[in-house]
This record gives structure tokens, sequence and C-alpha cells, in this order.
């Protein structure tokens, strides 16, 4: 088998993730301490006892899933896991921080500002209702993105993650994105839903958050990572920092090519994916884009010990 590490971004949090991890493994647990004091708050407390509603916003809900997915990354570690055994990596959207964290390109408590950063800024960007996203099923990108073109007019609505061969999510300003969903019914999507987002993530409209995030990453350290990453924006493995700081700038706007990344990580040789940290959406992505890769969800102690063991 050739492994690849995944990443998952926002929508995967739950009130508790990663702290069964932070009990069984001192590495874990430091992980949580070192975001809590890179943050300069216990936001472990409020992933593990918090409210969902407070854990869901954009600038909790990024840094607390990079958390959990470098606690569990260092409990697999602690169970002797070693970058010799993995390929590549990639992360869906805020996880490719936590793929370069986990690579060591990033320092976790850098990533954990850096996310806390890009969380406000992003949802800073448009004001509150002036945005959406809506997820189009059934739907390639390209009819996708002839939809969009159709109802942007003279607004902005684009293609902002394409998930798999039936799931892209658009992206804009909140008239034309509901345009969309209308005539992506009558172009034949099986369905299309707003999503429950608080601002229009992945398009035009996130160009002042861009450059937030410019200046902010002009100012950490980044370093060749571990393994070579799939850049969310390339859909191509990439390892040079400077290449590196300039893709995550280009991310907050452009669209997330995971279906692409994983074809790219396919042909590569990549047979088999472990999604590090909570939930496992990306496991159903990956097996709808090629039935042929062995996915595995590590986000619990079991789930590692079941990995390891």
């Amino acid at each position: 088998m050739t492994l690849a590490l995944v990443f998952p971004g926002q929508g995967a949090q739950t009130i508790g993730m990663g702290r069964d991890l932070a009990e069984a493994y001192p590495e874990a647990r430091a992980v949580f301490e070192e975001v809590d004091e890179a943050l300069g708050e216990a936001l472990s407390a409020l992933i593990w006892d918090g409210s969902a509603e407070e854990l869901t916003l954009t600038a909790n809900a990024q840094p607390a899933l990079m958390a959990t997915s470098l606690a569990a990354f260092r409990a697999l570690e602690a169970e002797g896991f070693g970058w010799d055994r993995a390929e590549m990596a990639a992360g869906h959207s805020l996880g490719e921080y936590s793929a370069l964290a986990a690579s060591g390109a990033l320092g976790i408590a850098d990533a954990a500002r850096l996310l806390r950063l890009r969380g406000r800024a992003m949802q800073d960007a448009v004001p509150v209702g002036e945005g959406a996203m809506a997820a189009l099923l059934g739907l390639d990108l390209e009819a996708a993105r002839r939809v969009a073109d159709e109802a942007a007019g003279d607004r902005v609505c684009e293609a902002a993650n394409d998930n798999d061969p039936g799931q892209v999510v658009i992206s804009g300003h909140r008239d034309a994105v509901e345009r969309a969903v209308e005539i992506a019914k009558e172009a034949g999507a099986k369905r299309a839903v707003l999503l429950p987002v608080s601002a229009p993530f992945h398009c035009a409209l996130m160009a002042p958050a861009a450059d937030a995030m410019r200046d902010a990453l002009a100012q950490v350290d980044i370093h060749a990572p571990a393994v070579p990453i799939v850049a969310n924006v390339t859909a191509a493995p990439v390892s040079d920092p400077g290449e590196i700081r300039e893709l995550l700038v280009r991310q907050v706007t452009g669209a997330v090519r995971w279906r692409e990344s994983i074809a790219a990580m396919v042909a590569a040789g990549v047979d088999e994916t472990w999604e590090v940290g909570a939930g496992k959406a990306l496991s159903g992505m990956i097996r709808r884009i090629d039935k042929s890769v062995t996915t595995r969800q590590v986000g619990t102690r079991d789930d590692v010990r079941a990995t390891i063991g």
C-alpha cells in the first residue's frame, strides 16, 4: 500500500472531539495546550465542553479542527508512525494548514494563530447576509461552472469546492447563489441547497481576507515539509516554502480542487488514505472519486490503536 494522509476542513467539528486522545496520549494533550497558549484562551475547553454554536464560528472552528488533527497525528507518532510510511499529504481548505503543521512545514502555534486570523478575516470580508454558499449535487464541475456563470450576471458566483464527481460547492453574493440553486435544479441537479455558513468562502469576495493572510504569512517561518503537500489551488504537490506561502494566500479566494488533488495522488501511486482528525467526510469523497483507494479514519484513541496495531 502507498499511503497519503488527508486532513479535514470546516464542517467536521463536533463538541468533544479529541478529548479521548488528550486523555490517552500526553503528546496529544500537549497539542491542545500549545494551541490554548498561542491563542491566549482555553480553546480546548470550548472544544470539549462548549456550545456547538460557538464552536461552529469560523474563527473557532478553524484552529479547533487543526488542533484535533494534530492531536490525532501526535498520537499516531506516539504509537510508532513516521513519515517514512507516507508518500504525501493534503488537507481540505483549512486542513491544508493541518497537513503543513503535521509535516513540519509550520509550527503548531503559528498554524493556530494563522487560522484564528484566517477565520476572522474571512468572516469580516463580506457583511453578514450578503454572501452565501450552496452545494450542487449531481452536477460535475463544468456543469456547475455553467450554472454559476449564468446566475452571476454582474455579481460574484463561482465554483468554490470541487469535492467529488457529483458534488460542487458554489460561493458568492447571496442573490446570485440563490439564482444558481434554481438554475441548477432546472439543469438536472439531484439537489441544490444553500449551506449553513456565515460567509462566502473561496471566491473573489474573499480578496480582503487574502490580503490579510499575505501580511500574516510573511511574518511566519515555513519550512520544507517532510513529504510533498498536494495544494488545494493547484492540485499538485508542493515542497518549496516560498511556493507554499504564496499558495496559502491564493487559497483564500481560489477553489478547493479536491477531486483533482485525489486524482493526482492516485496517479502518483497512492492507494490508501488516512483521514487524520474529526469526521469522515473526506473518506466519503475519496471513495466517490476513486473506489480503488482504501480509506481509514483516524480521529479517536481507538482509531489510532486500530490503525497502527
